[in-house]
This record gives C-alpha cells, sequence and structure tokens, in this order.
C-alpha cells in the first residue's frame, strides 16, 4: 500500500484534531474508532472479509502500513475469523497515540509539548498544511450537501466519525443538527464500516455483537420518523466527550 493516500484511521484521527488546541476530542471512543477504522482500510486492501460478523484474513501479505501490518498479524494469528465487536473491544487500546505517533514519524503532525498548570506534562500536535482536517471534512460536507453517493472510504469515515461521537465536535449546536442526521445516513453507501461502526457502537454501550445483522441490513433505509433505520449507525447515542490535552505515556 502506498503513502500517496492517507488511510481511513490516519483521517479519523486528523478529523479528530482540534487545529486551535492541538488535542483531539472523544479521547475515550477514538481508540475504538481507530481499531474500527483498521479493519475498514484492511478491507479495502484486499486483506480481510467480512463474514456475517466476523473477519476472515484472506490474504496475510504485509501492506507496507506498520501499523495496518500489526493489526493484519493479530487478526492472522487468530486462526479463525474473529468477531468484529470482539476485536475492537480487545487489548489494542492505545492506538491514538500509537497513531499520532505514527502521524508525527510521517510528517502529518507535529509533536508541541507543554504543561497543565505548570507542572502535568502534555502533548498537542498541530497538523501539516497540507493534512489539515479542513480538508478531510469537505469530503464530508460535499456529501453532506450535495447528497451525492460519497466513495466507500468517506463513507466509512462518516460511519466511523459518527459512531465514535464526532458528529457534533464537526457540526456543533443546534444549527448543525440536520449535519450530524445527514453524516449518520451516510452510512448507508458502506455495509462494511456501517458493520464496523456499530461494532464500535456495541463495545461502547457493552453489548455483544449480533450474528448476521449486516446481512439483515442490506437494502435497508432510513424509517421516516427521521430515527435511523437499520444501515445508519444511529442506534444508541455515541459516548459524549470534550477535546482535552493528550498527555505523554497517557493509553
Amino acid at each position: 500500500m502506498g503513502k500517496s493516500r492517507r488511510t481511513i484511521p490516519e483521517e479519523l484521527l486528523l478529523l479528530a484534531l482540534d487545529p486551535t488546541t492541538g488535542t483531539t476530542a472523544q479521547p475515550q471512543t477514538l481508540d475504538l474508532g481507530l481499531a474500527g477504522a483498521q479493519l475498514v482500510e484492511l478491507s479495502l486492501a484486499g486483506r480481510i472479509v467480512p463474514d456475517g460478523d466476523r473477519i476472515a484474513v484472506v490474504l496475510p501479505r504485509p501492506t507496507g502500513d506498520p501499523t495496518l501490518d500489526h493489526a493484519l498479524e493479530l487478526l492472522r494469528r487468530r486462526g479463525s475469523p474473529v468477531r468484529a465487536a470482539h476485536w475492537i473491544g480487545g487489548p489494542r487500546l492505545g492506538l491514538r497515540q500509537t497513531y499520532l505517533a505514527h502521524l508525527e514519524r510521517c510528517g502529518m503532525v507535529t509533536a508541541v509539548p507543554g504543561q497543565v498548570c505548570g507542572v502535568l506534562p502534555t502533548t498537542r500536535y498541530q497538523a501539516s498544511d497540507d493534512c489539515s482536517n479542513a480538508a478531510i471534512k469537505q469530503r464530508l460536507d460535499t456529501s453532506i450537501r450535495t447528497g451525492v453517493p460519497p466513495d466507500p472510504r468517506t463513507a466509512a469515515l462518516a460511519a466511523l466519525a459518527h459512531a465514535v461521537g464526532l458528529g457534533k465536535h464537526l457540526y456543533p449546536g443546534n444549527e448543525g443538527r440536520s449535519s450530524r442526521s445527514r453524516l449518520r445516513d451516510l452510512i448507508r453507501y458502506d455495509p462494511l464500516g456501517g458493520m464496523v461502526a456499530h461494532a464500535v457502537m456495541d463495545v461502547q454501550n457493552g453489548l455483544p455483537s449480533q450474528q448476521g445483522r449486516n446481512n439483515a441490513q442490506a437494502g435497508a433505509t432510513p424509517v421516516p420518523n427521521g430515527r435511523p433505520g437499520p444501515h445508519a449507525a444511529g442506534r444508541g447515542a455515541p459516548a459524549g466527550g470534550r477535546a482535552v490535552a493528550t498527555r505523554v505515556g497517557a493509553r
């Protein structure tokens, strides 16, 4: 996999990065979203395929991306398909910090050390000019505004952004309510992203994965009363949160 295109985990993290404060929104749920984004990216790369609500490795060949290849190797070692929710909720938390370090090595962000109250060390991150979240958000804005079906990558990004609760960060206040609803509804354009987004929310809510849910979603559309239909990643509100400083060594 070449680096001419940012991966979905990288874009999700850059989307959550506040360009003013250098902190990440939804830090408690972002790790789960990044784990889910890795699954979507590996699927787009042809390394894994969905099998009901499980994920199966079909091509263990490395992608060339160290963070994705580590995830791929862990999946391969399972030896059998693993449920997406079990994978996302597994002992790989800390992905936010792992990806921030990865983005820094790639020159996409710059780490700026600092202190809270003059004592507690923190690190804030500034995205490079060509990696700002404004360009990434523009893709979401275009689909929301025009109603033109997004490409699978953008649809998956929208589903994951909704699942981890970035809607209120990207489209705040009452004036952003319709945009948040449309962000949620973009999930219909990528069934795999929808399955992964539901798995992310299941983990947040402490619910077990439901086998074959993505099969039951096929062909469904949002219902008329404005609540998300089976395709929408809105079955339960995502966990809330606010932007906080990333502490050095935080898990």
